[in-house]
């Protein structure tokens, strides 16, 4: 028998930053975390920081002309609007919570200068700590608010909905038990896509499990195609793979081949500085033509690696590669995922009861290509907002009509998935790879069912498919050129989840 629980104020699948922030804002909520707090998810992985217009010299108008820039012709100018203006005061909210940025002897912020930024605006914290410094505080606040409950090890099994398609709560499994969670909301905070690919910068627990609940559930998702790879991965042979900072091209650092050659040159004229999905393929290029690719910051920070970029040399170090007298092998990895459950600019997605914020939702904010650094700027920014807004929701909906928890992809399975993923759906693109690739993975939802994860592989692959055209994250090498700016919004179409498409 399943144990039934009603909570106050809404469930929060998800502990990262915009699960947490969305929990402080609402004041009382339940928060679902697969791992224990802070380890599983990408907010504390990062490293680069937060970009706003923080310096005296900068203006929100300037950052969301860089960031609509970056998005190539994707991103809702309303959403990059109230992003950019609310972002200082996001920044200055965390710093209050005791987040560490790194500051200036006046007190102001220091600040980094990031591929495709027209200023230095990227608040750091240790040089590249931000993400886990941030994440530490924000806990920390969370434990001390009596009104916000937290439950590790647990999983979304299914969203819960009534007869109308209202979500009023999900199925978990928490400690491998099966629990009915009432609740006047749910909020996804799952993060992205990462785990679906073979080489990634994100935890394993984040595999798109978020935005397949949703399109099983019914729910609109937009631009699943665009997945952004970060150029410079380290190397290692780690999964999921080490991250040099973009950060580190900001100081100076230059990419070169196996020759020694500084190779950006040839693809862009802002050489390292060039937006991330342009860096990713020349990478890309070069180590397909067998040239290989790699990160030189001998120069550009050198001895003062050890306290300025500590994560960035202690992974290099582990490896046995010192990275001030040598330069680290970089691939490009998948780091983010601009697609996910539309929402609107409170975080409300197409099915009453349910919210998302953070990677997994899709607020416009983020186009085509993610601008550096804006991640956590939107997960501190719609998270607090769709915080505020579930706080106002209603009384619980109906009964659920379905308990049955969806079914799981095996371990050896998803392994498999993920190789083929990044094989057919990776930096490059075309129709027969990707036609393959989706024969895989209607043969996966044959064999095992609705998977969460199946679902969420699909929705990008079929995104892919569609799109022929490249931009941003998204490049089709059989249809190079970039055709009419149209954005993506799609539902699974039929009740019994069949993977058929309507274009809403």
């Amino acid at each position: 028998m399943i144990e039934r629980i009603t909570v106050e104020g809404p469930v929060i699948l998800g502990a990262g930053l915009a699960g947490l922030t969305a929990a402080l804002a609402a004041k009382t909520a339940l928060v679902l975390s697969p791992t224990p707090l802070a380890t599983g998810c990408s907010s504390a992985w990062a490293q680069g920081g937060m970009a706003a217009a923080l310096a005296s010299d900068d203006t929100p108008a300037l950052h969301a002309a860089d960031t609509i820039a970056a998005g190539a012709g994707l991103c809702d100018p309303e959403a990059v609007a109230l992003l950019t203006r609310e972002g200082p005061q996001a920044v200055r909210d965390l710093a209050a919570l005791g987040a560490p940025f790194d500051r200036k002897a006046d007190d102001s912020f220091v600040l980094s200068l990031e591929a495709a930024h027209s200023a230095a605006r990227v608040a750091r914290v240790g040089g590249d700590g931000a993400g886990a410094a941030i994440m530490a505080a924000v806990v920390a606040a969370v434990r001390a608010t009596p009104t916000i409950k937290i439950r590790e090890n647990a999983r979304a099994r299914r969203l819960l909905q009534d007869a109308t398609g209202r979500v009023v709560g999900v199925l978990a499994e928490i400690d491998g038990a099966l629990v009915e969670i009432r609740s006047t909301a749910v909020i996804l905070a799952t993060g992205g896509v990462g785990g679906l690919y073979a080489v990634t910068t994100t935890p394993a627990e984040v595999r798109g499990e978020g935005l397949g609940l949703a399109a099983l559930a019914g729910a609109t998702i937009a631009d699943p195609e665009f997945v952004q790879f970060h150029p410079t991965a380290i190397d290692i042979g780690r999964d999921p793979a080490p991250l040099a900072t973009e950060a580190l091209r900001g100081e100076g650092a230059i990419l070169r081949n196996a020759d020694g050659k500084a190779f950006m040159a040839d693809y862009h004229p802002a050489k390292e500085l060039a937006p991330r999905d342009v860096v990713a393929r020349a990478i890309h290029a070069e180590r397909a033509a067998g040239r290989g690719a790699f990160l030189d910051a001998t120069q550009a920070v050198g001895e003062h690696f050890p306290h300025e970029f500590p994560a960035v040399f202690q992974a290099c170090m582990s490896a046995g590669i010192d990275p001030r007298r040598q330069m680290i092998p970089v691939t490009p990895a998948v780091h983010y995922h601009m697609g996910g459950v539309a929402t609107d600019l409170d975080g409300r997605a197409s099915l009453p009861g349910l919210y998302a914020a953070g990677e997994c939702a899709s607020t416009g904010v983020q186009g085509a290509n993610r601008l550096a650094s804006n991640s956590l700027l939107e997960a501190a920014v719609f998270g607090a907002r769709a915080g505020r807004a579930v706080a106002a929701e209603g009384t619980p909906g109906g009964e659920p009509i379905d308990l049955t928890p969806l079914p799981d992809l095996p371990d050896a399975t998803l392994q498999t998935l993920r190789q083929a993923m990044s094989r057919d759906a990776g930096v490059l693109r075309e129709a027969a790879g990707l036609a393959r690739l989706l024969t895989q993975v209607e043969a996966l939802e044959a064999a095992y069912g609705p998977c969460p994860t199946v679902i969420a592989a699909r929705l990008i692959v079929d995104g892919a498919l569609a799109r022929r055209e490249s931009r941003g994250g998204h490049y089709r090498s059989d249809f190079p050129a970039t055709g009419e700016a149209v954005r993506t919004f799609v539902t699974l179409a039929s009740a019994d989840a069949a993977l058929r498409y309507a274009a809403e």
